[in-house]
């Protein structure tokens, strides 16, 4: 199987009904050999193809984080070349899951390869997802990884806060309170030093 075989998959998907996601994804999560080629088709960011591929990506993170690790250099490379708001959400879906993993109270294997030019990367995407226009939900997992980042990195938690409180919490219900939830746990956490 290679990537012409894949752009074939891709193309089939009409729409992004749950059993067109899920018969493509389960064709890659069976043939990891495929997932090299979906995390490149995800940044051809020029080609709405992409936006298929960022729904699979998603989809197969979202079930095993450890595909994506062999590939972050790329991912998180290309993160800022994202286009496509349908592709924005599930880039910044698996961003947020690296940071969970990687934050995580045991020891996973997002800690063995998320390096700090990756966080850097994903950290550097975030805000500027956060100060241009997007989606509710790229902004609520946006939110949630610098947030977690930000327990590492101490300047993150005031700009974080300073963009939800003059910038974020004008928005919409949904931003709104996401916003006020990453407030309440940033000042729960500067209690708590």
């Amino acid at each position: 199987m290679n990537q012409n075989f894949l752009l074939s998959e891709l193309h089939s998907m009409e729409n992004a009904k749950r059993e067109n996601r899920d018969r493509v994804a389960n064709i890659v999560y069976n043939n990891p050999d495929l997932f090299t080629e979906l995390v490149n088709i995800t940044f051809w960011v020029d080609d709405k193809i992409s936006i298929k591929a960022a729904w699979i990506l998603e989809w197969i993170c979202t079930r095993e984080l450890t595909y994506i690790l062999p590939h972050l250099d790329e991912f998180t490379t290309n993160l800022h070349r994202v286009q496509f708001d349908s592709a924005t959400r599930p880039v910044a879906k698996v961003c947020e899951l690296l940071a969970m993993d990687y934050m995580s109270k045991k020891t996973t294997k997002t800690q063995q390869f998320l390096k700090e030019l990756h966080i850097d990367a994903i950290i550097e995407a975030g805000f500027d997802w956060l100060i241009t226009p997007q989606k509710i939900a790229v902004r609520a997992y946006t939110m949630g990884a610098l947030y977690l980042f930000g327990l590492q990195k101490d300047w993150i938690h005031p700009e974080l806060q300073h963009i939800i409180s003059t910038k974020i919490i004008h928005e919409s219900k949904g931003c709104k309170a996401r916003g006020k939830h990453i407030l309440a746990l940033i000042e729960k956490q500067q209690s708590s030093l």
